[in-house]
């Protein structure tokens, strides 16, 4: 309990440093934020390896607070080496503090899931791709709600202390493009690895995470196809973003929320 106290700590102090930068002049203090999001994401990664690696014989938990959380730690790192060459200052105490919320939860609600991933080279293929690709298309989403507060700051005509550390329009625009094609390459090969290495693709159990997936992906598609051959963007591409995020979402954790969480409460 004191890894998961003093994890959700500099979760938490690593958003605080940044957001209290941007009402400065000279901006966050990023050497602070950097080696306090490290120290994090260390003490992060140790909880992961206690939780989900459990007796080799067992198997691995792979519950959905602890595949949540393997997400948030996915999308913190990804973030912060992002944030070495991108625009994402204002989205890290997002992620920052919605990772330590995901720790938070992990550790106050039992759950367990067990599967053996060690003997199942495909499923480990399937699963991986699964969570990339998830993660991808998570920070998509969170590129397009800061393009949309830009757009909506752009539009105002007095800017408040946070309008100097907004990143330019074009430039998040692009990124969000970037994005929405690996992710939507990686959740291609996660579903044809699911329909080659899984037989139960359409059973009762993974019917509606199937369904989500493929409606999530032909969005994406529709989204990629549309701005390469007429020019889309603006709010239909990013509201079409955040509706995929939420497709995914629940195709991800939808069923398995009830099955874990509210049936076992």
């Amino acid at each position: 309990m004191l890894t998961v106290t003093l994890c959700i700590i500099f979760y938490v102090l690593a958003s605080s440093i940044i957001v209290a930068g941007m009402f400065r002049e000279k901006g966050p203090n990023k050497p602070a934020a950097i080696l306090t999001v490290v120290v994090a994401i260390a003490l992060h990664l140790f909880i992961l390896s206690s939780e989900i690696l459990i007796e080799p014989e067992m198997g691995q938990n792979m519950s959905m607070l602890n595949v949540a959380s393997l997400v948030g730690w996915l999308i913190s790192i990804t973030m912060l080496l992002a944030s070495f060459r991108l625009p994402n200052t204002i989205l890290l105490p997002v992620v920052y503090s919605f990772t330590g919320l995901l720790v938070l939860l992990n550790s106050l609600i039992p759950n367990s899931h067990v599967i053996q991933i060690s003997i199942k080279p495909n499923l480990l293929i399937h699963i991986s791709l699964a969570l990339f690709a998830y993660a991808c298309l998570a920070i998509a989403s969170l590129y397009a709600v800061q393009l949309s507060y830009i757009n909506l700051r752009l539009k105002e005509k007095n800017a408040s202390l946070l309008h100097s550390s907004l990143p330019p329009l074009m430039a998040v625009e692009n990124i969000l493009f970037k994005l929405l094609l690996v992710g939507t390459i990686l959740l291609t090969l996660s579903l044809a690895s699911g329909f080659m290495f899984l037989d139960n693709m359409f059973a009762k159990e993974q019917a509606h995470k199937t369904l989500l997936s493929l409606l999530a992906w032909a969005l994406y598609t529709v989204i990629l196809i549309g701005h390469s051959r007429f020019g889309w963007r603006g709010k239909p591409v990013i509201w079409s973003t955040i509706v995929g995020g939420i497709l995914l979402t629940l195709a991800y954790f939808g069923s398995r929320f009830v099955r874990e969480v509210i049936l076992n409460a």
